[in-house]
């Protein structure tokens, strides 16, 4: 395996591809970056499936989020002939050419949080676009009182889903909440806990009537918010809001430096990549109206490929006890 891969779950032999029907199989899902408590979750969900499914399945962690290292891992899963590769995107257009070469190959290809991804055989979401970035910016635009000056964070500016998220938050934002002022473009930081810092910081010292910051995309954003709004002492002046994982931001939404977001299940998602894996290997056909564990009665698209289920959950001081433990 290449140097910049981590966590492999269980150890892949070379020889297989292409299984048929009911038989044991092999899946690897390229995430976006390895090691941060959101793939460690959906890295857990994989693990704990794979066995109840008999598939031999496990993560590959690129040692940062750039595309360039997914483009490298799923080249050397095409050279392992793999059956399946799930992908988490940085960027679908890089992607492009490597995971066409995977179809090429007879490689099966599931994406989570890219529904424009073309070369593919399914997405599948756990929440719509429109009703995550929607729920997002009202329940944000309530905590500033519906007005004043605000920031908006996502994983990268390469990252589609993010930037979907944060253009139909913004424009919702210009439509029913014309008093609340976005003070910059997006910033694509929120994969990076040093970066989200130093941003915010630098937000802070610019914008000193800053009341909020909204990391819509990018697990790691509302935790350096949230700590450099808490360095700051503006913890009561700055409302952070957004998606990370909840052991890892518990601390500061009790401490009142992250005030809430909304979330789905990261260990649900790595469950779902292996029962959806073994209804494509098992040629099961996927409907409009199908149940997946994980992802309820899904609502599918057969012209995009997509499949979406609605498993919102609220990351408030009211919801994070219980989501922790649940072991994210």
């Amino acid at each position: 395996m290449s140097k910049f891969m981590i966590a492999v779950f269980v150890a892949a032999a070379l020889s297989g591809g292409n299984a048929a029907s009911g038989e044991r199989f092999k899946l690897a899902v390229v995430v976006k970056i390895g090691g941060i408590p959101w793939f460690n979750a959906l890295e857990e969900g994989i693990r704990k499936e794979a066995p109840k499914q008999n598939v031999d399945a496990w993560q590959v962690g690129p040692t940062s989020a750039d595309p360039a290292l997914q483009v490298r891992a799923i080249e050397d899963l095409i050279a392992r002939n793999v059956d399946v590769i799930g992908v988490v995107p940085n960027d679908l257009q890089v992607l492009e050419p490597v995971l066409k070469r995977a179809r090429d190959a007879g490689i099966k290809v599931i994406v989570h949080e890219g529904p424009d991804q073309v070369n593919k055989d399914w997405d599948f979401e756990l929440v719509s676009v429109d009703h995550y970035a929607v729920e997002t910016i009202k329940a944000f635009a309530d905590l500033l009182g519906r007005k004043g000056k605000y920031a908006v964070f996502v994983g990268s500016l390469t990252v589609p889903l993010h930037n979907a998220w944060a253009d139909i938050a913004i424009q919702y934002q210009k439509e029913h909440y014309p008093e609340l002022e976005l003070v910059a473009d997006r910033f694509g930081v929120a994969e990076s806990i040093d970066d989200t810092m130093r941003t915010t910081a630098e937000l802070i010292a610019k914008h000193p009537d800053l009341r909020g910051i909204l990391s819509i995309g990018g697990s790691q954003g509302p935790i350096g918010a949230g700590r450099a709004v808490q360095q700051a002492g503006k913890k009561d002046e700055i409302a952070v809001f957004g998606i990370f994982s909840p052991g890892q931001g518990e601390r500061l939404v009790k401490s009142g430096a992250i005030k809430g977001g909304f979330t789905w299940n990261p260990m649900v998602a790595g469950e779902v990549f292996v029962r959806l894996a073994r209804l494509i290997v098992d040629d099961v056909p996927i409907v409009d109206g199908i149940t997946i564990d994980g992802l309820g009665k899904a609502a599918v698209d057969p012209e995009k490929r997509v499949i979406i289920g609605q498993k919102l959950e609220s990351l408030d001081i009211d919801n994070i006890d219980r989501l922790v433990q649940l072991g994210l």
